[in-house]
């Protein structure tokens, strides 16, 4: 509102983000993206039909980027400020999404990896926890200006979390999922020893931030950390 008189145009207010969210039925726990509880502004969601788990992790999205683009449009029409999805993977769709849109995209976490190098003490380098290793491609590393030999673990061949994340299953054994991701973070700083920071590729992981900071002792960025940095350029604040 400016001078006592307020603006119209859009169809909803508030929620400066807004969230293209993959088809899928797996339990959203707190700290989760996809569970509202987990911002600490307003989020605008859209689904994106027919786009699984297993479709844009394990097979790059195929048939599906004009259904991003689409919902991405439809976003915009509602009133966001800015979009971002929740699947790291997507980082695929960040030139076409972004081309699309007349707002800000962000599509993948994936994207601070470079930003977070700069941060870190010479010698020390980021590293990417993702939930699938097999099917993070180059392509999808060049897409989000991940730097050339970057440090990659998974929490694949773990007991819960991939499977249940990726199969898109009915029930989540958290304390499990938890162990994969902590397992996973510790199995990379071992094998790297310059490893400085750890970036979340995948907005499932969430939750478990901070016991994988704990257990490392290094800094672990997410999903989460990206779009409150996003939104902040959205919506900052007034003094």
């Amino acid at each position: 509102m400016t001078g006592g008189i307020a603006r119209g145009g859009k169809s909803i207010y508030g929620a400066s983000v807004g969230i293209l969210m993959l088809d899928a039925r797996f339990p959203r726990i707190p700290g989760d993206m996809g569970n509202a509880q987990s911002w600490p502004f307003p989020v605008h969601y859209r689904i994106v039909r027919n786009a699984s788990p297993d479709i844009v992790v394990r097979k790059g999205g195929e048939g599906t980027l004009d259904l991003f683009i689409d919902a991405a449009r439809a976003l915009v029409q509602d009133g966001v400020d800015g979009i971002t999805t929740n699947c790291g993977f997507l980082a695929l769709f960040q030139e076409e999404i972004a081309a699309a849109v007349p707002v800000p995209v962000v599509t993948s976490s994936l994207m601070q990896v470079d930003f977070v190098n700069r941060m870190l003490p010479k010698g020390k380098r980021a590293g990417v926890l993702t939930i699938s290793a097999s099917t993070l491609t180059q392509a999808h590393l060049d897409a989000a200006n991940v730097p050339a030999g970057t440090p990659i673990g998974s929490t694949e061949g773990g007991k819960e979390f991939t499977r249940a994340i990726l199969d898109n299953e009915m029930e989540l054994n958290v304390a499990l999922a938890r162990e994969d991701n902590v397992q996973a973070a510790l199995a990379l700083q071992a094998e790297n020893p310059d490893l400085g920071a750890i970036v979340l590729e995948c907005t499932n992981m969430c939750p478990y931030a901070a016991d994988i900071s704990a257990a490392t002792g290094l800094p672990t960025y997410s999903i989460l950390s990206l779009v409150t940095w996003f939104q902040s350029g959205l919506q900052p604040p007034r003094w």
